[in-house]
Order: structure tokens, then C-alpha cells, then sequence
């Protein structure tokens, strides 16, 4: 059990900062720490934090080549479709916002539905919403991956290193091979579907069907072939030919629930660069990712929602931080899952949603004594209530996260994702497909009222990834944070940040946090994290309480006087390492 840390003095913090940066070099993916034992850690020139270690040290070594935030994150995600392919991989998509020292913005390399993707995509004959996994596995829930686009549109702006560069680790390790982690062992374990595919049991099992042991050495010559393509030949080498072909014939050739992805799909696909939602906290300025993302928008709204309660006064496990904390999370939910969708097909308000009187009014449901039950979405300005129907579109936590700042103080926060464990469970060409288009309402209305997250052609499914950047009030970059996690990433982001502003807690004390929070149902508690005796008291105050597991992947970079701080997340296998 980890115990919660306790908050610090800001003499304290402040002597933290102030620290000198010791190097970080001797962290190596073997020495990948436990629940418990990871530390801070402290660089002075250039920092990166990954879900895995092997990522982690690709992309530090392009920052040590000299190569930008942007560079080293591409690098990284490389490594990770192949050591990580649970959660992210070119098979997907990813949100990234990039600060260059002077101007933010951000880039959004989601997913799309396919042009002939309508509105019914996940009903069955009885007009009835299909099961989750009956729609996930096989073809149907694919949308056209992005997250090559999105990096190479990134790269046009801020890249120093040559494109092909910046695949040579990952491809270097698909054909040498990795070592199996106890974590890809234990979810190869308990997966019911990825043994259905072909492609999938040949690599991640043995002959017997049981999963690759921890510790095997697992070479993928078929990624690494696909990924020399892409080096040579940019990324039409996987928007069109022989890489989109086979995309195509594997989406649309499932034998029991197949896609209708066209060749123009994926030729067709176009990345967007998109303003920052940014709003106040307090005395910072915090600034996640806008629709079709609902991240940004839900983070900005627990916090201004919580700001006229004194955060800092209650210690981290105290049942009047966990109360409040659960009463702005549903409150930010309630509207969430109204009004946010992709902007190219839906007025999406995202400025009454986080404007400051509309969040004290929405404040002022919350009662410090008592749970207020179901929360009902508010009426931001300019929308009426029955213009939307309400969307329950499942998410879950297969999603990965990365944090680079780079030798000029160039900063990216990106979250990429493949959706469910293992994507669609479609291998192809070494890589797994996504199922994103299961992030759209299943149900195109509710009571009547068409619902905002339908699915229709070309459109771009809600996500709740909330890659984040908090700067001050002179614009100088603070911290960057970001987890996988489903739509718990919201909760899991902002309890981090009240972690590190509110509680003065160094990134790695705030990413270990014990987790609570409240999706508009039942009120969460991280299991197995000493917080049983919270569960009585907030019992006391009307909740409904549910003990269950929150395996978050959270990391966070602090810019301090004398460099940075970076800290991963002790549920996961993901480290930082800096210079």
C-alpha cells in the first residue's frame, strides 16, 4: 500500500526548486522501478517521460543529438507501437499541444470515421445498441489511424532531425527484439480476442496459446519493415500503397464484423492544427486540448468550479478534498457529455462552458456537506438543454502519454491512444488497428434528441485524453502533465494538478496520488490504496461509493530554477530520464 504523501511548505517547495539538477543518465529500462520505488527525477538541460522505458530512451537520445521536443516524441511513439502496442501505435491516434517558447498550440491527429460511417454504425437489426466488444473486435470500430500525420504535420513546424532519424531506434529494436514486461505478459494473459487474429497469435503467443513469458525476446521484422517504409518515404508510404492496402483488406475482411474503409479514407486523411483552450486557476494558466477532445474542456471546468474552495487547507486524502473533488468531476461530466463532439459537425460552446460566471454558478450546486446526486447538464450560453441528447459512449484505458521539454525549452504534452487494450485486435504489417470509432455514442439520439458524439461520415469521436501545459501569469512554461485511463484521464489529470498547485507536491509525489472521482454515477476509490476508511465517510455525505481499480499512467515535468523535475506514474512501467 502506498501511503498518500503529504503536502509540503512552500519554504519547502520552494527549496525543491531551487535544488540543483542532478544528471539523470543511469536510468535504463532495465532498472524500470516498482509501485513503489520510483523517485523524482531531476535534469538540467532536457527532460522526457514515457510509459516505457524503452521509449523513454529513444527519444532522450535524440534530444542529446540535438533534436527538438517534437522530434523526441516522435521517436518515442515509435518505440512505444512496439513495446507498448496495448495502448498506442501508428495504428491510431493522438492529441499533442507544443509550446516553441514564445506561442502554444495544438495538433490534432484523431481518428475518423469512414466515408460510408453513419449515424447506425453501432445498432443491430432490433435497433438496439450492440454489445461493447461485439462492436470493438473485427473491423467495424476502425477509424483511419492519424497519429503519423499529426507527428509528421508537428515535424514540418519544429523538427531538427532528419524524419528518418527519428524511426532508426525503434526499427533497430523491432529486429534486434525486446524483452516481454511484466505488464504486456500480464494482459496478453487475461485478452479473450486477440488470439482470433492470425497475425496477433502468431506474435504474442506461443504454440501452445499461452503468452510470451516475461523476459522473452520479442522481434517484429514486419514493423520493422513498415517503419523503414515510412522513414524512406514520409507518411503517404502509409496513406496510400501497399501499407493502406493491406489496412483496407484487413478493416474490411473480418469475418464477422467487417468495416467499409475505402483507399480514399486514409488518402484522404488531413491532421489539424487547432488554438489551445486555456483558462485561470488561481494565479496560473492552465491549457489542455478542445474538441473533439472533451479533456481540456472538463479539466479547465473541475478546477474553476473548485477554486473557491481553499484546496490547499485540506491534506490529499481528507474526505473534504475527495468530496469536492467528486462533486466538480460529475459536474464537469454532466456537460460533457451533452454538449462535447467534433466542432466540424457540432457547435461545440466551449467559451460558456469555461466561462468564469458560468462556472461559479455551477460552483454553487456543489454543497461541502452533502453529495448532490445525479448532476444535470448546465445551459452554457447560447445552447438550450434540448438541443442535445445525452451520450454514455464507453472509454477505456488503454491510452499512453508523453512529456518532452528539449535543450531550447521547447514543451509537448501528447497522449496517443489505440482505444481498448490491444486496439481492434487486427494486426497488420506488425502494428495494431484501433477500435476509436466505439468512442461515438452507440445510440445516434436520446429521447428524441439527436446526441452530439453520433457517429457519422468523416467525423472525429469524443475523446477525453487531456494532454496539459500550466505556464504563469508572465507566460513562462510551469508544468506539463498527461495519462492514459479512459474517460477517468479527466479526474486522473486534474487531481495531479491540484497535486502539484494547490498541494505543493513534487511530480513524482503528484502522479502517486491515491485516486478518487466521480464519472456522474458512483463515487471511485483507487482500491488497495489505504483509502478504505474514506469510503465510510463519504458514505456519511450521500455518496454511493465504489472501491475499484484506477491504473492510471500519469508523468509530469516541473520547470524549476535549476532545470526541470519529471516524475512517471508507480502503476506503470514508464520512467523518466533527462541530462
Amino acid at each position: 500500500m502506498l501511503p498518500i504523501p503529504r503536502s509540503v511548505s512552500l519554504l519547502a517547495l520552494a527549496a525543491l526548486l531551487a535544488a540543483p539538477a542532478a544528471m539523470a543518465d543511469n536510468a535504463r529500462p532495465e532498472a524500470a522501478s516498482g509501485f513503489t520505488g520510483k523517485q523524482a527525477v531531476r535534469a538540467r538541460q532536457f527532460i522526457i517521460t514515457t510509459a516505457n522505458p524503452y521509449a523513454s530512451e529513444a527519444g532522450l537520445a535524440m534530444l542529446k543529438r540535438g533534436g527538438s521536443a517534437i522530434d523526441a516524441a516522435i521517436a518515442a511513439q515509435m518505440v512505444l507501437g512496439l513495446t507498448e502496442p496495448q495502448s498506442s501505435g501508428i495504428g491510431g491516434g493522438a492529441f499533442m499541444l507544443y509550446f516553441d517558447g514564445r506561442a502554444l498550440t495544438s495538433f490534432d491527429g484523431r481518428e475518423i470515421a469512414p466515408a460510408t460511417a453513419d449515424p447506425e454504425l453501432f445498432l443491430k437489426n432490433d435497433r438496439k445498441p450492440m454489445d461493447f466488444y461485439e462492436a470493438v473486435v473485427g473491423g467495424r470500430s476502425v477509424g483511419v489511424p492519424g497519429v503519423l500525420a499529426m507527428l509528421k504535420l508537428a515535424h514540418q513546424r519544429d523538427g531538427k532531425l532528419p524524419w528518418s532519424a527519428l524511426f532508426q531506434p525503434a526499427i533497430k529494436l523491432a529486429e534486434s527484439g525486446f524483452r516481454v514486461s511484466p505488464r504486456l505478459n500480464t494482459l496478453l494473459s487475461g485478452e479473450k480476442f486477440l488470439k482470433d487474429d492470425p497475425e496477433a497469435r502468431a506474435y504474442f503467443y506461443q504454440a501452445d496459446g499461452s503468452p510470451l513469458p516475461v523476459g522473452s525476446l520479442l522481434k517484429n521484422p514486419a514493423y520493422a519493415a513498415t517503419l523503414r517504409e515510412i522513414a524512406a518515404n514520409g507518411t503517404q508510404a502509409f496513406y496510400q500503397g501497399d501499407i493502406a492496402r493491406a489496412i483496407v483488406e484487413k478493416v474490411n475482411g473480418h469475418s464477422r464484423n467487417p468495416g467499409k474503409m475505402l483507399m480514399a479514407d486514409l488518402a484522404a486523411y488531413q491532421p489539424v492544427e487547432r488554438p489551445a483552450v486555456c483558462g485561470p486557476y488561481r494565479s496560473w494558466k492552465v491549457c489542455g486540448m478542445g474538441a473533439p477532445s472533451s479533456g481540456g474542456v472538463a479539466v479547465l471546468q473541475m478546477l474553476g468550479m473548485l477554486e473557491r474552495f481553499p484546496m490547499a487547507s485540506y491534506a490529499p486524502g481528507s474526505v473534504d478534498a475527495a468530496h469536492l473533488f467528486a462533486e466538480a468531476n460529475k459536474l464537469a461530466f454532466a456537460d460533457r457529455n451533452r454538449y462535447l463532439a467534433d466542432p466540424g459537425f457540432v457547435a461545440v460552446p466551449t467559451e460558456g462552458l469555461i466561462d468564469a460566471g458560468y462556472l461559479k454558478q455551477r460552483s454553487m450546486l456543489i454543497d461541502p456537506a452533502r453529495d448532490l446526486g445525479k448532476a444535470q447538464p448546465g445551459e452554457p450560453a447560447g445552447v438550450k438543454i434540448a438541443e442535445r441528447g445525452r451520450d454514455n459512449a464507453p472509454e477505456l484505458p488503454c491510452t499512453s502519454h508523453i512529456n518532452v521539454v528539449d535543450g531550447r525549452g521547447h514543451v509537448l504534452s501528447m497522449t496517443t491512444s489505440v482505444e481498448d487494450q490491444f486496439g481492434s485486435r487486427l494486426m497488420v504489417k506488425g502494428f495494431l488497428l484501433n477500435n476509436q470509432l466505439t468512442d461515438f455514442s452507440f445510440s445516434p439520439v436520446d429521447n428524441g434528441a439527436p446526441v452530439a458524439n453520433r457517429v457519422e461520415a468523416r467525423k472525429r469521436p469524443r475523446s477525453s485524453m487531456s494532454p496539459t501545459l500550466v505556464f504563469n501569469g508572465k507566460g513562462q512554461f510551469v508544468l506539463a502533465t498527461g495519462s492514459p485511463g479512459g474517460s477517468q484521464i479527466i479526474g486522473y489529470v486534474a487531481q495531479t494538478l491540484i497535486g502539484m498547485l494547490d498541494w505543493r507536491l513534487d511530480p513524482q509525489a503528484a502522479v502517486s496520488l491515491p485516486h478518487y472521482g466521480n464519472r456522474n454515477g458512483a463515487t471511485e476509490l483507487e482500491k488497495d490504496r489505504g483509502l478504505d476508511p474514506l469510503a465510510a465517510e463519504l458514505s456519511a455525505r450521500g455518496h454511493q461509493v465504489k472501491m475499484t481499480e484506477m491504473t492510471s499512467g500519469l508523468s509530469a515535468i516541473v520547470k524549476t530554477p535549476g532545470g526541470y523535475i519529471g516524475g512517471a506514474d508507480p502503476r506503470r512501467e514508464g520512467v523518466a530520464l533527462g541530462r
